[in-house]
Protein backbone atom coordinates (compact mmCIF):
# COMPACT_ATOMS: atom_id res chain seq x y z
CA UNK A 1 0.00 0.00 0.00
CA UNK A 2 2.93 2.55 -0.09
CA UNK A 3 2.03 5.18 -1.72
CA UNK A 4 3.76 8.57 -2.06
CA UNK A 5 1.31 11.22 -0.45
CA UNK A 6 2.49 14.33 -2.39
CA UNK A 7 -0.42 16.77 -0.88
CA UNK A 8 -0.86 15.02 2.33
CA UNK A 9 -1.05 11.46 4.00
CA UNK A 10 -3.26 11.90 6.71
CA UNK A 11 -4.95 14.23 4.78
CA UNK A 12 -6.01 17.74 5.17
CA UNK A 13 -3.74 19.50 7.92
CA UNK A 14 -0.64 16.79 8.09
CA UNK A 15 0.81 17.97 4.25
CA UNK A 16 3.41 17.42 2.87
CA UNK A 17 5.51 20.40 5.29
CA UNK A 18 8.67 19.24 3.73
CA UNK A 19 10.76 22.44 5.08
CA UNK A 20 14.05 22.49 6.46
CA UNK A 21 12.77 22.12 9.58
CA UNK A 22 10.67 18.94 8.90
CA UNK A 23 13.59 17.78 6.49
CA UNK A 24 16.33 16.49 9.18
CA UNK A 25 13.70 14.77 10.97
CA UNK A 26 11.58 13.02 8.03
CA UNK A 27 15.76 11.68 6.68
CA UNK A 28 16.10 10.50 10.31
CA UNK A 29 12.59 8.70 10.92
CA UNK A 30 13.27 7.27 7.49
CA UNK A 31 15.94 5.37 8.06
CA UNK A 32 15.62 4.27 11.97
CA UNK A 33 12.10 3.82 11.66
CA UNK A 34 10.65 3.81 8.14
CA UNK A 35 12.60 1.01 6.08
CA UNK A 36 13.15 -1.42 8.70
CA UNK A 37 9.54 -1.18 9.64
CA UNK A 38 8.66 -1.63 5.53
CA UNK A 39 11.23 -4.19 5.26
CA UNK A 40 9.88 -6.40 8.30
CA UNK A 41 5.91 -6.23 7.29
CA UNK A 42 7.21 -7.20 3.72
CA UNK A 43 9.36 -9.96 5.38
CA UNK A 44 6.46 -11.31 8.01
CA UNK A 45 3.89 -11.36 4.74
CA UNK A 46 5.93 -12.96 2.40
CA UNK A 47 7.20 -15.61 5.02
CA UNK A 48 3.35 -16.59 6.31
CA UNK A 49 1.98 -16.63 3.22
CA UNK A 50 -1.56 -15.21 4.44
CA UNK A 51 -3.12 -11.57 5.31
CA UNK A 52 -2.41 -9.78 8.43
CA UNK A 53 -4.91 -12.12 10.53
CA UNK A 54 -3.97 -14.85 9.89
CA UNK A 55 0.08 -14.02 9.57
CA UNK A 56 -0.03 -12.70 12.74
CA UNK A 57 -2.23 -15.63 14.22
CA UNK A 58 0.33 -17.75 12.27
CA UNK A 59 3.27 -16.13 14.86
CA UNK A 60 1.18 -16.54 18.20
CA UNK A 61 -2.47 -17.14 18.30
CA UNK A 62 -2.44 -14.46 21.19
CA UNK A 63 -1.33 -11.96 18.46
CA UNK A 64 -4.65 -12.63 16.14
CA UNK A 65 -5.85 -8.61 17.65
CA UNK A 66 -2.89 -7.30 15.82
CA UNK A 67 -4.31 -7.86 12.24
CA UNK A 68 -8.01 -7.43 13.72
CA UNK A 69 -6.69 -4.24 14.89
CA UNK A 70 -4.77 -3.61 11.46
CA UNK A 71 -8.19 -4.13 9.31
CA UNK A 72 -10.49 -2.29 11.86
CA UNK A 73 -7.58 1.35 10.87
CA UNK A 74 -7.67 0.48 7.62
CA UNK A 75 -11.59 0.75 7.52
CA UNK A 76 -11.80 3.40 9.16
CA UNK A 77 -9.01 5.56 7.41
CA UNK A 78 -11.09 4.45 4.22
CA UNK A 79 -14.20 5.26 5.45
CA UNK A 80 -12.83 9.19 5.58
CA UNK A 81 -10.23 8.80 3.00
CA UNK A 82 -12.46 8.47 0.08
CA UNK A 83 -13.71 11.96 0.91
CA UNK A 84 -10.74 13.38 0.00
CA UNK A 85 -11.46 11.49 -3.52
CA UNK A 86 -15.16 13.28 -3.25
CA UNK A 87 -13.35 16.66 -3.52
CA UNK A 88 -11.07 16.48 -5.74
CA UNK A 89 -14.15 14.75 -8.07
CA UNK A 90 -15.83 17.83 -6.89
CA UNK A 91 -13.23 20.87 -7.98
CA UNK A 92 -12.57 18.68 -10.94
CA UNK A 93 -15.90 19.22 -12.49
CA UNK A 94 -16.23 22.57 -11.69
CA UNK A 95 -12.08 23.02 -13.20
CA UNK A 96 -14.13 23.09 -16.30
CA UNK A 97 -15.70 26.66 -16.02
CA UNK A 98 -14.28 29.71 -17.40
CA UNK A 99 -14.13 31.41 -15.08
CA UNK A 100 -12.62 29.19 -12.07
CA UNK A 101 -15.80 29.03 -9.56
CA UNK A 102 -13.29 29.67 -6.93
CA UNK A 103 -11.50 33.01 -8.48
CA UNK A 104 -14.10 35.05 -7.66
CA UNK A 105 -16.55 36.40 -4.89
CA UNK A 106 -19.98 35.76 -6.17
CA UNK A 107 -22.75 38.90 -5.90
CA UNK A 108 -24.73 39.17 -2.95
CA UNK A 109 -28.66 38.66 -2.99
CA UNK A 110 -29.35 42.42 -4.69
CA UNK A 111 -26.65 42.15 -6.68
CA UNK A 112 -25.05 45.60 -5.05
CA UNK A 113 -22.23 44.39 -4.02
CA UNK A 114 -19.92 40.79 -3.27
CA UNK A 115 -20.84 38.37 -1.05
CA UNK A 116 -20.51 39.67 2.71
CA UNK A 117 -18.77 35.82 4.04
CA UNK A 118 -16.61 35.80 1.01
CA UNK A 119 -15.20 39.82 1.33
CA UNK A 120 -14.30 39.21 4.56
CA UNK A 121 -12.66 35.59 3.84
CA UNK A 122 -11.69 34.83 0.10
CA UNK A 123 -13.14 33.26 -2.97
CA UNK A 124 -10.93 29.87 -2.14
CA UNK A 125 -11.91 30.07 1.19
CA UNK A 126 -15.73 30.98 0.10
CA UNK A 127 -15.76 28.13 -2.60
CA UNK A 128 -14.34 25.64 -0.11
CA UNK A 129 -16.16 26.41 3.48
CA UNK A 130 -19.59 27.78 1.48
CA UNK A 131 -19.99 25.99 -1.91
CA UNK A 132 -17.90 22.60 -1.24
CA UNK A 133 -18.84 21.48 2.89
CA UNK A 134 -21.49 24.88 3.17
CA UNK A 135 -19.96 24.41 6.72
CA UNK A 136 -22.27 24.86 9.76
CA UNK A 137 -20.76 27.18 12.83
CA UNK A 138 -20.42 24.50 14.75
CA UNK A 139 -19.74 20.49 14.80
CA UNK A 140 -23.24 20.91 17.03
CA UNK A 141 -24.95 22.48 13.90
CA UNK A 142 -28.04 21.17 12.18
CA UNK A 143 -28.40 20.27 8.50
CA UNK A 144 -28.59 16.66 6.78
CA UNK A 145 -26.59 14.76 3.89
CA UNK A 146 -26.23 17.25 1.06
CA UNK A 147 -27.34 15.58 -2.64
CA UNK A 148 -24.61 17.31 -4.22
CA UNK A 149 -21.50 15.16 -1.80
CA UNK A 150 -23.34 12.71 -1.72
CA UNK A 151 -23.22 11.83 -4.98
CA UNK A 152 -19.67 12.73 -5.12
CA UNK A 153 -19.27 9.96 -2.43
CA UNK A 154 -21.34 7.60 -4.13
CA UNK A 155 -19.25 8.26 -7.41
CA UNK A 156 -15.80 7.65 -5.59
CA UNK A 157 -16.97 4.86 -4.14
CA UNK A 158 -18.48 3.31 -7.27
CA UNK A 159 -14.94 3.73 -8.67
CA UNK A 160 -13.04 2.23 -5.62
CA UNK A 161 -15.61 -1.05 -6.26
CA UNK A 162 -14.70 -1.20 -9.82
CA UNK A 163 -10.57 -0.92 -8.79
CA UNK A 164 -11.02 -3.36 -6.19
CA UNK A 165 -13.36 -5.65 -7.33
CA UNK A 166 -12.00 -8.85 -7.91
CA UNK A 167 -9.14 -8.43 -5.73
CA UNK A 168 -5.26 -8.31 -6.59
CA UNK A 169 -6.60 -10.03 -9.62
CA UNK A 170 -8.02 -6.00 -10.61
CA UNK A 171 -5.79 -3.78 -8.65
CA UNK A 172 -2.51 -4.32 -9.47
CA UNK A 173 -3.67 -3.20 -13.46
CA UNK A 174 -5.10 0.10 -11.56
CA UNK A 175 -1.37 -0.10 -9.37
CA UNK A 176 0.42 0.90 -12.39
CA UNK A 177 -1.40 4.17 -13.66
CA UNK A 178 -1.92 5.19 -9.91
CA UNK A 179 1.71 4.99 -9.47
CA UNK A 180 3.14 6.37 -12.58
CA UNK A 181 0.47 8.78 -14.19
CA UNK A 182 1.37 11.71 -11.00
CA UNK A 183 4.81 11.92 -11.76
CA UNK A 184 3.95 12.61 -15.25
CA UNK A 185 1.87 15.37 -14.40
CA UNK A 186 4.38 16.51 -11.76
CA UNK A 187 7.09 16.79 -14.20
CA UNK A 188 4.92 19.27 -16.07
CA UNK A 189 3.92 21.14 -13.00
CA UNK A 190 7.52 21.08 -12.15
CA UNK A 191 8.30 22.62 -15.69
CA UNK A 192 5.56 25.41 -14.94
CA UNK A 193 6.08 25.96 -11.07
CA UNK A 194 9.90 26.84 -11.76
CA UNK A 195 8.70 29.74 -14.17
CA UNK A 196 6.72 31.51 -12.10
CA UNK A 197 6.82 34.74 -10.16
CA UNK A 198 8.49 34.35 -7.18
CA UNK A 199 9.10 30.37 -7.24
CA UNK A 200 12.55 30.57 -5.85
CA UNK A 201 10.93 32.11 -2.14
CA UNK A 202 9.16 28.97 -1.93
CA UNK A 203 11.93 27.23 -2.38
CA UNK A 204 14.66 28.89 -0.19
CA UNK A 205 11.66 28.48 2.32
CA UNK A 206 11.81 24.94 1.85
CA UNK A 207 15.52 24.16 2.15
CA UNK A 208 16.27 26.67 5.55
CA UNK A 209 16.44 25.11 8.31
CA UNK A 210 14.57 26.32 11.83
CA UNK A 211 16.79 25.04 14.16
CA UNK A 212 14.79 25.66 16.99
CA UNK A 213 12.23 23.72 15.40
CA UNK A 214 14.46 20.65 15.74
CA UNK A 215 13.99 20.91 19.63
CA UNK A 216 10.33 20.73 19.08
CA UNK A 217 8.98 17.01 20.04
CA UNK A 218 6.45 17.60 17.85
CA UNK A 219 8.32 18.39 14.34
CA UNK A 220 9.64 14.14 15.04
CA UNK A 221 6.19 12.72 15.94
CA UNK A 222 4.72 14.55 12.45
CA UNK A 223 7.79 13.26 10.66
CA UNK A 224 7.17 9.53 12.04
CA UNK A 225 3.43 10.19 11.12
CA UNK A 226 3.98 11.13 7.98
CA UNK A 227 6.63 8.17 7.00
CA UNK A 228 4.18 5.59 8.70
CA UNK A 229 1.09 7.13 6.57
CA UNK A 230 3.45 7.28 2.98
CA UNK A 231 4.27 3.78 3.67
CA UNK A 232 1.49 2.14 5.18
CA UNK A 233 2.99 0.66 8.40
CA UNK A 234 0.43 -0.86 10.52
CA UNK A 235 -2.35 -1.09 8.17
CA UNK A 236 -1.84 -4.66 7.06
CA UNK A 237 -1.95 -3.47 3.10
CA UNK A 238 2.00 -4.21 3.35
CA UNK A 239 1.52 -7.72 4.62
CA UNK A 240 -1.45 -8.54 2.39
CA UNK A 241 0.71 -7.12 -0.80
CA UNK A 242 3.78 -9.34 0.11
CA UNK A 243 2.07 -12.23 0.97
CA UNK A 244 1.51 -13.01 -2.83
CA UNK A 245 4.99 -12.78 -3.45
CA UNK A 246 7.26 -16.06 -4.57
CA UNK A 247 8.71 -17.42 -1.38
CA UNK A 248 12.14 -16.66 -2.82
CA UNK A 249 11.60 -12.68 -3.61
CA UNK A 250 14.03 -10.53 -2.34
CA UNK A 251 12.46 -8.32 -0.41
CA UNK A 252 14.91 -6.43 1.50
CA UNK A 253 15.84 -5.21 -2.00
CA UNK A 254 12.40 -4.05 -2.71
CA UNK A 255 11.46 -2.56 0.91
CA UNK A 256 15.28 -0.09 0.48
CA UNK A 257 14.22 0.90 -3.54
CA UNK A 258 10.09 2.11 -2.24
CA UNK A 259 12.00 3.63 1.15
CA UNK A 260 14.09 6.02 -1.43
CA UNK A 261 11.04 6.09 -4.39
CA UNK A 262 8.67 7.01 -1.85
CA UNK A 263 10.59 9.52 0.24
CA UNK A 264 12.31 10.79 -3.13
CA UNK A 265 8.99 11.42 -4.65
CA UNK A 266 8.09 12.97 -1.25
CA UNK A 267 10.70 15.73 -1.19
CA UNK A 268 10.74 15.95 -5.18
CA UNK A 269 6.55 16.79 -5.37
CA UNK A 270 7.63 19.32 -1.87
CA UNK A 271 9.69 21.37 -4.63
CA UNK A 272 7.06 21.80 -7.12
CA UNK A 273 4.60 22.32 -4.15
CA UNK A 274 7.27 24.98 -3.03
CA UNK A 275 7.50 26.17 -6.05
CA UNK A 276 3.57 27.20 -6.62
CA UNK A 277 3.17 28.24 -2.98
CA UNK A 278 6.23 30.83 -3.57
CA UNK A 279 4.60 32.16 -6.44
CA UNK A 280 1.22 32.43 -4.63
CA UNK A 281 2.77 33.95 -1.59
CA UNK A 282 5.20 36.41 -3.71
CA UNK A 283 1.77 37.38 -5.36
CA UNK A 284 -0.25 37.98 -2.20
CA UNK A 285 2.94 39.83 -0.86
CA UNK A 286 3.10 42.15 -4.13
CA UNK A 287 -0.25 42.99 -4.05
CA UNK A 288 -0.23 44.14 -0.29
CA UNK A 289 2.92 46.00 -1.27
CA UNK A 290 0.62 47.93 -4.04
CA UNK A 291 -2.30 48.30 -1.80
CA UNK A 292 -0.09 50.49 0.57
CA UNK A 293 1.43 52.45 -2.05
CA UNK A 294 -1.56 53.29 -3.46
CA UNK A 295 -3.45 54.03 -0.18
CA UNK A 296 -0.21 56.07 1.13
CA UNK A 297 -0.19 58.09 -2.19
CA UNK A 298 -3.53 59.11 -2.36
CA UNK A 299 -3.72 59.85 1.42
CA UNK A 300 -0.57 62.13 0.99
CA UNK A 301 -1.23 63.21 -2.89
CA UNK A 302 2.63 61.88 -3.49
CA UNK A 303 3.94 61.78 -7.36
CA UNK A 304 2.83 58.40 -9.18
CA UNK A 305 5.90 56.09 -8.83
CA UNK A 306 7.77 57.93 -6.10
CA UNK A 307 6.36 55.73 -3.80
CA UNK A 308 8.13 51.97 -4.51
CA UNK A 309 8.02 48.70 -2.77
CA UNK A 310 11.87 49.74 -2.02
CA UNK A 311 11.95 53.14 -0.53
CA UNK A 312 8.25 52.13 0.86
CA UNK A 313 9.81 52.08 4.72
CA UNK A 314 11.89 55.25 4.38
CA UNK A 315 8.73 56.94 3.00
CA UNK A 316 6.30 55.65 5.94
CA UNK A 317 8.67 56.61 8.64
CA UNK A 318 9.29 60.04 6.89
CA UNK A 319 5.50 60.96 6.51
CA UNK A 320 4.90 59.36 10.11
CA UNK A 321 7.14 61.87 11.60
CA UNK A 322 6.60 65.31 9.37
CA UNK A 323 2.58 64.64 9.43
CA UNK A 324 1.81 62.47 12.64
CA UNK A 325 -1.69 63.58 12.80
CA UNK A 326 -2.65 62.65 9.63
CA UNK A 327 -0.28 59.75 9.53
CA UNK A 328 -2.15 58.21 12.75
CA UNK A 329 -5.56 58.27 10.94
CA UNK A 330 -4.22 56.59 7.96
CA UNK A 331 -1.99 53.80 9.94
CA UNK A 332 -5.35 51.46 10.98
CA UNK A 333 -5.74 51.26 7.46
CA UNK A 334 -2.32 50.29 6.33
CA UNK A 335 -1.43 46.65 6.23
CA UNK A 336 1.29 45.09 7.61
CA UNK A 337 3.02 43.20 4.43
CA UNK A 338 5.53 40.25 5.36
CA UNK A 339 6.86 37.63 2.74
CA UNK A 340 7.26 35.29 6.11
CA UNK A 341 4.27 35.81 7.00
CA UNK A 342 2.79 34.59 3.58
CA UNK A 343 4.94 31.44 3.09
CA UNK A 344 3.98 30.26 7.11
CA UNK A 345 0.16 30.55 5.98
CA UNK A 346 1.28 28.54 2.44
CA UNK A 347 2.11 25.67 4.60
CA UNK A 348 -0.59 25.32 7.02
CA UNK A 349 -4.14 24.85 8.00
CA UNK A 350 -7.06 22.77 6.92
CA UNK A 351 -8.12 22.26 3.45
CA UNK A 352 -4.20 22.63 1.92
CA UNK A 353 -4.73 21.38 -1.23
CA UNK A 354 -8.40 22.91 -1.72
CA UNK A 355 -7.29 26.32 -0.47
CA UNK A 356 -4.14 27.49 -0.74
CA UNK A 357 -2.82 25.84 -4.29
CA UNK A 358 -6.40 26.85 -5.68
CA UNK A 359 -5.82 30.57 -4.87
CA UNK A 360 -2.01 29.76 -6.30
CA UNK A 361 -3.81 27.86 -9.49
CA UNK A 362 -6.49 31.18 -9.76
CA UNK A 363 -3.80 33.31 -10.53
CA UNK A 364 -2.12 31.15 -13.29
CA UNK A 365 -2.77 31.90 -17.19
CA UNK A 366 -4.61 29.14 -18.68
CA UNK A 367 -6.10 27.81 -15.19
CA UNK A 368 -8.64 25.48 -16.32
CA UNK A 369 -5.87 23.26 -17.41
CA UNK A 370 -3.90 23.64 -14.37
CA UNK A 371 -6.86 22.89 -11.94
CA UNK A 372 -7.55 19.66 -14.33
CA UNK A 373 -4.51 18.63 -14.42
CA UNK A 374 -3.66 19.30 -10.36
CA UNK A 375 -7.18 17.62 -9.43
CA UNK A 376 -6.73 14.45 -11.45
CA UNK A 377 -3.46 13.95 -10.22
CA UNK A 378 -5.17 14.46 -6.55
CA UNK A 379 -7.83 11.81 -7.46
CA UNK A 380 -5.14 9.43 -8.88
CA UNK A 381 -3.11 9.48 -5.63
CA UNK A 382 -6.21 9.12 -3.93
CA UNK A 383 -7.51 6.19 -5.11
CA UNK A 384 -4.15 4.69 -5.48
CA UNK A 385 -3.90 4.59 -1.42
CA UNK A 386 -7.50 3.61 -1.41
CA UNK A 387 -6.46 0.82 -3.19
CA UNK A 388 -3.75 -0.36 -0.84
CA UNK A 389 -6.37 -0.14 1.94
CA UNK A 390 -9.32 -1.82 0.23
CA UNK A 391 -6.33 -4.78 -0.22
CA UNK A 392 -5.71 -4.36 3.34
CA UNK A 393 -9.09 -4.78 4.26
CA UNK A 394 -10.46 -7.52 1.39
CA UNK A 395 -7.32 -9.90 2.26
CA UNK A 396 -7.87 -11.00 5.74
CA UNK A 397 -11.85 -10.91 4.59
CA UNK A 398 -11.27 -13.45 1.66
CA UNK A 399 -8.73 -15.50 3.38
CA UNK A 400 -11.63 -16.54 6.30
CA UNK A 401 -12.90 -19.78 5.40
CA UNK A 402 -16.55 -18.62 6.85
CA UNK A 403 -16.85 -15.64 4.29
CA UNK A 404 -15.06 -16.74 1.60
CA UNK A 405 -17.18 -20.02 1.64
CA UNK A 406 -20.85 -18.12 1.33
CA UNK A 407 -19.49 -14.70 -0.74
CA UNK A 408 -17.68 -14.40 -3.82
CA UNK A 409 -14.90 -11.82 -3.56
CA UNK A 410 -16.94 -9.58 -5.79
CA UNK A 411 -19.65 -9.44 -3.15
CA UNK A 412 -17.53 -9.11 -0.22
CA UNK A 413 -15.80 -5.87 -2.09
CA UNK A 414 -19.56 -4.71 -2.60
CA UNK A 415 -20.28 -4.61 0.86
CA UNK A 416 -17.25 -2.90 2.32
CA UNK A 417 -17.77 -0.08 -0.54
CA UNK A 418 -21.59 -0.21 0.45
CA UNK A 419 -20.99 -0.32 4.11
CA UNK A 420 -18.01 2.26 4.30
CA UNK A 421 -20.10 4.69 2.09
CA UNK A 422 -23.39 4.48 4.03
CA UNK A 423 -21.32 5.03 7.16
CA UNK A 424 -19.33 8.12 4.73
CA UNK A 425 -22.46 9.82 4.35
CA UNK A 426 -21.78 11.96 7.79
CA UNK A 427 -19.02 13.63 6.33
CA UNK A 428 -21.23 15.46 3.67
CA UNK A 429 -23.42 16.77 6.03
CA UNK A 430 -23.14 20.84 7.41
CA UNK A 431 -20.94 19.38 10.24
CA UNK A 432 -19.38 17.13 8.74
CA UNK A 433 -16.18 18.35 7.67
CA UNK A 434 -15.64 18.23 11.70
CA UNK A 435 -16.38 14.37 11.91
CA UNK A 436 -13.38 14.45 9.40
CA UNK A 437 -11.24 16.33 11.29
CA UNK A 438 -12.33 13.55 14.36
CA UNK A 439 -11.43 10.59 12.20
CA UNK A 440 -8.24 12.42 10.43
CA UNK A 441 -7.02 13.43 13.86
CA UNK A 442 -8.04 9.98 15.74
CA UNK A 443 -8.51 7.55 13.93
CA UNK A 444 -4.98 6.08 13.30
CA UNK A 445 -2.19 7.53 14.57
CA UNK A 446 -2.58 6.91 17.88
CA UNK A 447 -3.74 2.98 16.78
CA UNK A 448 -0.75 2.81 14.04
CA UNK A 449 1.79 3.10 16.86
CA UNK A 450 1.08 0.67 18.97
CA UNK A 451 0.44 -2.32 16.24
CA UNK A 452 3.40 -1.22 14.70
CA UNK A 453 5.20 -1.78 18.22
CA UNK A 454 3.73 -4.77 18.60
CA UNK A 455 4.57 -6.41 15.63
CA UNK A 456 8.08 -5.63 15.92
CA UNK A 457 8.47 -7.17 19.74
CA UNK A 458 5.79 -9.81 18.28
CA UNK A 459 8.96 -10.61 15.72
CA UNK A 460 11.62 -10.03 17.83
CA UNK A 461 10.78 -11.64 21.13
CA UNK A 462 7.93 -13.52 20.65
CA UNK A 463 8.73 -15.62 17.67
CA UNK A 464 12.03 -15.11 17.83
CA UNK A 465 14.54 -12.81 15.79
CA UNK A 466 16.92 -15.70 15.17
CA UNK A 467 14.35 -17.82 14.01
CA UNK A 468 13.15 -15.03 12.08
CA UNK A 469 16.29 -14.35 9.95
CA UNK A 470 16.63 -17.92 9.86
CA UNK A 471 13.54 -18.43 7.67
CA UNK A 472 14.63 -15.55 5.93
CA UNK A 473 17.61 -16.93 4.77
CA UNK A 474 15.84 -19.92 3.87
CA UNK A 475 13.70 -18.11 1.51
CA UNK A 476 15.87 -15.80 0.21
CA UNK A 477 19.38 -16.98 0.65
CA UNK A 478 19.88 -13.83 2.19
CA UNK A 479 21.15 -13.39 6.46
CA UNK A 480 20.35 -10.28 8.21
CA UNK A 481 22.97 -7.82 8.66
CA UNK A 482 23.52 -5.21 11.75
CA UNK A 483 21.51 -2.70 10.68
CA UNK A 484 18.22 -4.44 10.68
CA UNK A 485 18.83 -6.57 13.99
CA UNK A 486 19.66 -2.99 15.81
CA UNK A 487 16.70 -1.33 14.21
CA UNK A 488 14.06 -4.15 15.13
CA UNK A 489 15.64 -5.54 18.18
CA UNK A 490 16.30 -1.76 20.25
CA UNK A 491 15.96 1.50 18.05
CA UNK A 492 12.73 1.10 16.05
CA UNK A 493 10.80 -0.41 19.85
CA UNK A 494 12.62 2.45 21.77
CA UNK A 495 11.81 4.79 19.74
CA UNK A 496 7.71 4.35 18.92
CA UNK A 497 7.42 4.06 22.91
CA UNK A 498 9.43 7.55 23.09
CA UNK A 499 6.46 8.37 20.17
CA UNK A 500 3.73 6.70 21.88
CA UNK A 501 4.53 8.51 25.27
CA UNK A 502 4.76 12.15 23.82
CA UNK A 503 1.80 11.75 21.87
CA UNK A 504 -0.31 10.64 25.20
CA UNK A 505 1.09 13.16 27.55
CA UNK A 506 0.72 15.64 24.49
CA UNK A 507 -2.93 15.49 24.70
CA UNK A 508 -3.12 15.38 28.85
CA UNK A 509 -1.24 18.71 29.21
CA UNK A 510 -3.59 19.78 26.19
CA UNK A 511 -6.46 19.89 28.62
CA UNK A 512 -9.61 19.73 26.67
CA UNK A 513 -9.43 18.95 22.83
CA UNK A 514 -10.48 21.77 20.35
CA UNK A 515 -11.05 22.29 16.96
CA UNK A 516 -11.36 24.48 14.06
CA UNK A 517 -14.71 25.73 13.26
CA UNK A 518 -15.61 28.23 10.58
CA UNK A 519 -16.92 31.55 11.78
CA UNK A 520 -18.95 33.31 8.99
CA UNK A 521 -19.33 35.95 10.35
CA UNK A 522 -15.56 36.98 10.60
CA UNK A 523 -14.19 34.87 7.66
CA UNK A 524 -12.22 32.96 9.59
CA UNK A 525 -11.65 29.54 11.66
CA UNK A 526 -12.30 30.30 15.17
CA UNK A 527 -11.20 27.50 18.42
CA UNK A 528 -13.66 25.61 20.17
CA UNK A 529 -13.78 22.78 22.55
CA UNK A 530 -15.12 19.52 21.38
CA UNK A 531 -18.82 18.66 23.21
CA UNK A 532 -19.35 15.37 25.50
CA UNK A 533 -20.62 13.38 22.72
CA UNK A 534 -17.63 14.35 20.12
CA UNK A 535 -15.04 13.32 22.78
CA UNK A 536 -16.93 9.50 23.54
CA UNK A 537 -16.70 9.11 19.90
CA UNK A 538 -12.98 10.14 19.58
CA UNK A 539 -12.55 7.53 22.67
CA UNK A 540 -14.44 4.56 20.83
CA UNK A 541 -12.41 5.91 17.58
CA UNK A 542 -9.26 5.04 19.56
CA UNK A 543 -10.28 1.70 21.02
CA UNK A 544 -12.29 0.28 18.82
CA UNK A 545 -8.71 -0.55 17.06
CA UNK A 546 -6.10 -0.41 20.25
CA UNK A 547 -7.96 -2.64 22.10
CA UNK A 548 -8.68 -5.71 19.73
CA UNK A 549 -4.53 -6.88 20.71
CA UNK A 550 -5.66 -7.05 24.05
CA UNK A 551 -9.11 -8.30 24.23
CA UNK A 552 -8.25 -11.05 21.86
CA UNK A 553 -5.51 -12.28 23.31
CA UNK A 554 -7.51 -12.63 26.64
CA UNK A 555 -10.47 -14.32 24.59
CA UNK A 556 -7.66 -16.54 23.36
CA UNK A 557 -5.98 -17.59 26.33
CA UNK A 558 -9.51 -17.84 28.01
CA UNK A 559 -10.85 -20.36 25.23
CA UNK A 560 -7.62 -22.27 25.68
CA UNK A 561 -8.04 -22.49 28.85
CA UNK A 562 -11.13 -23.57 29.23
CA UNK A 563 -10.75 -26.15 26.21
CA UNK A 564 -7.54 -27.83 27.85
CA UNK A 565 -9.77 -28.36 31.09
CA UNK A 566 -13.00 -30.17 28.70
CA UNK A 567 -10.24 -32.19 27.35
CA UNK A 568 -7.98 -32.98 30.77
CA UNK A 569 -10.88 -33.06 32.89
CA UNK A 570 -9.85 -32.78 36.97
CA UNK A 571 -10.54 -35.96 38.93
Amino acid sequence: MPSPEIFGSKQGDRGMDMKGSFLVPYVIMLIVEGMPLLYLELAVGQRMRQGSIGAWRTISPYLSGVGIASLVVSFLVSVYYNVINTWSLWYLFHSFQDPLPWSVCPLNGNHTGYNEECEKASSTQYFWYRKTLNISPSIQGDGGVQWEPALCLTLAWLIVYLCILRGTESTGKVVYFTASMPYFVLIIYLIRGLTLHGATNGLVYMFTPKIEQLANPKAWINAATQIFFSLGLGCGGLIAFASYNEPSNNCQKHAIIVSIINSTTAIFSSIVTFSIYGFKATFNYENCLNKVILLLTNSFDLEDGFLTANNLEEVKDYLASTYPSKYSDVFPHIRNCSLESELNTAVQGTGLAFIVYTEAIKNMDVSQLWSVLYFFMLLTLGMGSMVGTGTAILTPLTDSKVISSYLPKEAISGLVCLISCAIGMVFTMETGNYWFDIFNDYAATLSLLLIVLVEIIAVCYVYGLKRFESDLQAMTGRSLNWYWKAMWAFVSPVLIISLFVFYLSDYILTGTLQYQAWDATQGHVVTKDYPTYALAVIGILVASSTMCIPLVAVGTFVTRHFKSRAKFPMA
